[in-house]
């Protein structure tokens, strides 16, 4: 169905301030090759970054340069051109500015947890990388050989934040010993061989000359990436491990600077973690009131979690199922959303759902590169002990991840050609921003009468009941607050926070332990998302307030477009630009 009202991205002519904002992106894919393949700036995908210590001081020169020729350029326009330009300009200095923050502190040289630092970016660019070609396998080939030396810079920055008193917990180094053990090859076949044995090599590379100098490349830097990862194992375990500490809080100051990262906005912890509490309950008590729903009056919460996954409806067996159930939700949201509670261009109506390579148990959404080459991706990491799926906790996910999720947002940034600078469309994201429309996006479509199947509104609350138990364990532990009674009493710790996230995540073990273990390293970033919805929800609840002041309707279709209109910024640039 076609869209009959305007689309949001009227064309502009291009600022001095989005010349700079073009050229920092450029830059940016210069100094970190990974963020290039991420985003589809070519040019990049043989390399990789410089890890060292001399290269985040790199880094952090271009982003105070770039600090400089926005000021500059604003002087020269005589102040920002329209409504874009003030955007972009209040964005990037609260993005810039917090990077050189960080940067000062010392926190990006000591990066180590077990989800989002160079231990796992340095593999999982792989899965980003076109494969298409021979032209293709030989970047692949390059960059694998380029490991060694990413790995070394890498360990040189831990030593040197080792040096400034900044080690990450223990057990954040332990975590990265098992998977840089994995990735040499230890227990077994390492991805690296799996990578450049696959079936996708043997479609492109024939038997030719050429091609077997490709395939011996290929073999040659998977021999260098286990030795690379080899050499990180035995580093942290020597190295690290025995100066990491035990604890696992960071305290508030540090806390204070993760959180401003995720949100682009400042908030009051304190208020928020008893907002945190309030919120858990809320949620609590409605899925109580669906699980009396589902299995009868008296029903408890778990009586609802056995009847559901007892159903062989609602259950899946094997990934191919998963995979295709969940391409086949994605795509049915899409037809049913389009044209009639948001405006969907072509390019965004492709999303492609994969099966990760990896078994860490994460659900992840990976954007299209700038010229839709590569479509926007969902991908499903499954522990190798899970084999079945229950549709009921996870059509919210497809919802969060897809349409009108992640998929919607990003895809519809990257497209907004017409009057976004590339830093704005592929440059800049912020979790808060981008996890909580994703959370918002999900009890959207429960407003909108698409998780009216008590099941699936049950799963909807069973991830919102997740999300809602993070804010009060990421926050609790890290700062050190008091725990519930129900909780243990006294102070927050990773022993309290376990039995507590059991008895709020109704999912497999494994999936639990990574949670928590990703919560303790990753301090901050959890919370986002449910922080992140509610400036969502009170940024919407503003905008109805407004309309009804001047006498309007409201028009919620409208306010979406605009807001998405924006791209992913800091959510305290979004409230002031939606009003």
């Amino acid at each position: 169905m076609t869209s009959s009202t305007p689309h949001p991205h009227s064309p502009r002519t291009p600022t001095r301030i989005d010349a700079v904002a073009d050229a920092y992106v450029a830059r940016s894919a210069e100094l970190d090759p990974i963020f290039a393949t991420a985003v589809g700036v070519p040019g990049h995908d043989h390399r990789m970054p410089d890890l060292s210590p001399a290269g985040h001081e790199e880094r952090a020169a271009a982003d105070q340069a770039i600090l400089r020729e926005l000021d500059a350029a604003e002087r020269e326009q005589g102040g920002p051109a329209d409504a874009v330009d003030r955007v972009t300009l209040a964005a990037m200095r609260e993005r810039v500015g917090l990077a050189l923050e960080l940067h000062d502190s010392g926190e990006p040289l000591a990066s180590l947890n077990n989800i989002e630092s160079p231990v796992q970016q340095l593999r999982d660019v792989f899965d980003l990388m076109p494969t298409g070609t021979t032209e293709a396998w030989e970047n692949v080939a390059s960059r694998l050989t380029g490991i060694p030396e990413a790995v070394e810079g890498y360990v040189a920055s831990l030593t040197e934040a080792a040096r400034r008193g900044r080690v990450a917990a223990v057990r954040q180094v332990r975590e990265g010993i098992t998977q840089a053990r994995e990735l040499a090859g230890f227990d077994g076949e390492s991805f690296f061989d799996t990578l450049v044995r696959g079936p996708e090599v043997d479609a492109v590379l024939d038997e030719s000359s050429a091609c077997s100098l490709v395939r011996a490349e290929l073999e040659r830097g998977a021999a260098a990436a286990r030795s690379a990862y080899a050499r990180l194992a035995d580093h942290l375990e020597r190295e690290l491990a025995p100066r990491a500490p035990e604890r696992d809080a960071v305290g508030r100051d540090r806390y204070g600077l993760f959180s401003r990262e995720f949100l682009g906005a400042e908030v009051d912890l304190d208020e928020t973690y008893e907002w945190g509490l309030d919120e858990l309950a809320r949620i609590v008590a409605e899925q109580e009131a669906v699980a009396r729903k589902i299995a009868g009056p008296g029903a408890s919460v778990a009586d609802a979690v056995a009847a559901l996954d007892a159903d062989p409806e609602r259950t899946l067996h094997g990934t191919d199922a998963l995979r295709r159930w969940m391409q086949a939700t994605a795509d049915a949201a899409i037809e049913d959303l389009a044209g009639t509670h948001f405006d969907i261009s072509e390019p965004v109506r492709t999303i492609e759902c994969r099966i990760a390579p990896t078994q860490t148990g994460g659900i992840y959404y990976t954007p299209p590169s700038d010229d839709f080459s590569r479509p926007g991706r969902m991908w499903w990491s499954v522990p190798a002990d899970v084999t079945e799926f229950n549709t009921w906790r996870e059509k919210t996910t497809v919802y969060h991840e897809g349409v009108p999720g992640h998929h919607l947002q990003c895809a519809a940034a990257v497209e907004a050609r017409d009057t976004l600078n590339s830093w704005r469309r592929l440059g800049c994201w912020v979790s808060g921003h981008g996890e909580g429309w994703a959370l918002y996006a999900e009890r959207l479509m429960a407003d909108l009468g698409h998780l009216d199947d008590p099941g699936d509104r049950f799963g909807m609350l069973d991830a919102q009941r997740m999300r809602a138990a993070r804010v009060v364990l990421d926050i609790g532990v890290h700062l050190g607050k008091r725990a519930p009674e129900r909780w243990g009493g006294g102070t927050w710790d990773a022993e309290k926070a376990w039995p507590f996230l059991l008895a709020n995540v109704n999912m497999p073990e494994s999936f639990v332990r990574f949670e928590l273990n990703r919560y303790l390293g990753w301090p901050g970033q959890a919370p986002s998302y449910k922080v992140g919805q509610r400036l969502w929800e009170q940024a919407r609840d503003d905008a109805r307030a407004a309309a009804a002041a001047r006498g309007e309707e409201f028009d919620l279709r409208g306010f979406h477009a605009r807001a998405l209109s924006l791209g992913s910024v800091g959510l305290d640039v979004l409230r002031d630009a939606l009003r």
